[in-house]
């Protein structure tokens, strides 16, 4: 049975906002945390994400819950979380929603 990519995305991205950054009340995904995902043909999901801060002390946690909630996707049948610097994270990368809620607009 083939996988719907379009739907395993959407449903990557719905289940990616339910995660929070500890520090920042709000959502990885919103807050331009997520850099990449990639979905294979074999259903492994790969997720390249940053921090807001290299020494982010919730760091663990944080890649564990992104990986646990992905990993719930239905279809996926692995996850691979990538932590990555380039580009820095600033807080451009975040949706008018995120700039809104922490005031930046």
């Amino acid at each position: 049975m083939a996988i719907d990519i379009m739907e395993m995305e959407r449903d990557i991205v719905r289940v990616l906002k339910m995660v929070n950054d500890p520090e920042i009340p709000v959502n990885v995904y919103d807050l331009g945390l997520i850099y990449k995902v990639d979905i294979a043909d074999d259903a492994i999901v790969t997720v390249d994400m940053t921090l807001t801060a290299p020494n982010c002390p919730m760091a663990d946690q944080l890649l564990q819950d992104v990986h646990d909630h992905v990993k719930m996707v239905s279809g996926v049948k692995d996850v691979v979380i990538n932590l990555v610097f380039d580009p820095p994270w600033d807080k451009d990368m975040m949706t008018e929603e995120a700039k809104l809620e922490l005031g930046f607009l």
